[in-house]
């Protein structure tokens, strides 16, 4: 089965909030997924195809139309003219949305102190080595000092 299949337990996931890209629905992040990991641009057929490749139900190509539209009135998807159809492309990278919905959380948080402390006994401590090489370059101190 594709990683990507829509099943009970990813939607379960999105409802609780558990998903790895946060603000999107099982589909949309899907197709996002897709978008992100794809070589070029993608038609909706393509995506059609990577979406029911060994999916228990098919998507029917209206429903990945639609969901991609939004996905561009979104703007996380640009559409590409490519003969009659359209090819759709991210507007950034995965990277840059997950950055961008951390920032977002950061903005609505009234105690940044307490969201920070509470992030760093959460992460692992791979992660947090990262974390702070990154916060060190980014404050022009020596990343090894």
């Amino acid at each position: 089965m594709t990683p990507y299949a829509i099943t009970r337990e990813t939607m379960a996931e999105t409802r609780k909030g558990r998903s790895a890209v946060a603000g999107l629905g099982a589909l949309e992040r899907a197709i996002m997924n897709l978008a992100w990991t794809a070589s070029g641009p993608l038609r909706v057929r393509e995506l059609l195809a990577s979406l029911n490749e060994g999916a228990q139900r098919s998507l029917a190509y209206n429903t990945v139309q639609t969901v991609t539209e939004r996905l561009t009135h979104k703007g996380l998807l640009r559409r590409i003219p490519d003969g009659q159809a359209f090819r759709y492309t991210p507007t950034r990278s995965q990277e840059e949305y997950t950055a961008a919905l951390m920032l977002d959380a950061l903005a609505d948080s009234s105690d940044r102190s307490a969201l920070f402390s509470r992030l760093a006994e959460s992460m692992d401590p791979t992660d947090a080595r990262q974390l702070l090489e990154a916060l060190r370059e980014r404050a022009g101190e020596d990343p090894d000092a």
